[in-house]
């Protein structure tokens, strides 16, 4: 089983591609090589290649990277399944995982949807992606300073908001805002959620 990440930039052409393309390429080179792992291809779509555990935590870690950029958005459909053949490259390789991302994203296309999910379980997609779309109605309207706290968080999980403050050179009381502005609490609900699921599936 693998999960597959097949997305594009929402309005890139308002923006110099030097803007948010190093971003993206210095976060995915964390995990793992070009073109195995993941590859950037028409100018502002990419495909990305993890384990099902951890699918959703990138998805919303790209979603926050991008949107420390002011008008930047990104589209993601998530697949989850087997990989029946794997090419050089992430878009050479084929599979149910590879299919039902790729049926996603044009799905959410056409239903102006920024993030689902398709595992092949009809029940834990409906629920799963009831959760999503719940949550989007936030991650959808993260500011920079949103999407910037939610990033860092995601990137060190272990870091105190004291830690935060003086990175940020801020307030601690400052950080607490801009967390619970960000909803970061709930955003971790999320991730806790998909991630016991994942490991209790349905019999």
């Amino acid at each position: 089983m693998i999960a597959v990440l097949t997305g594009d930039i929402i309005n890139s052409a308002g923006h110099k591609t030097s803007e948010w393309m190093p971003l993206l390429k210095n976060f995915l080179q964390k995990l793992g090589d070009s073109p195995g792992v993941w590859e950037i291809y028409r100018g502002d779509e990419f495909q990305i290649r993890v384990a099902p555990s951890k699918a959703m935590e990138v998805a919303i870690q790209i979603k926050a990277l991008i949107k420390t950029i002011k008008n930047l958005d990104v589209r993601i459909g998530i697949g989850v399944g087997d990989e029946d053949f794997r090419g050089i490259g992430v878009s050479e390789s084929n599979g149910s995982a590879y299919q039902r991302s790729g049926r996603t994203l044009s799905l959410i296309k056409e239903r102006k949807i920024n993030l689902a999910i398709a595992t092949g379980d009809p029940q834990l997609d409906d629920t799963l992606n009831l959760i999503l779309k719940l949550g989007l109605d936030f991650m959808d309207a993260w500011s920079v300073v949103s999407a910037e706290i939610i990033v860092m968080a995601l990137e060190n999980p272990g870091t105190s908001q004291k830690e935060v403050a003086q990175q940020l050179q801020i307030q601690q009381s400052a950080v607490s805002q801009r967390q619970k502005r960000a909803r970061l609490d709930l955003v971790k609900d999320v991730l806790n959620y998909y991630n016991k699921t994942l490991k209790n599936p349905r019999p």
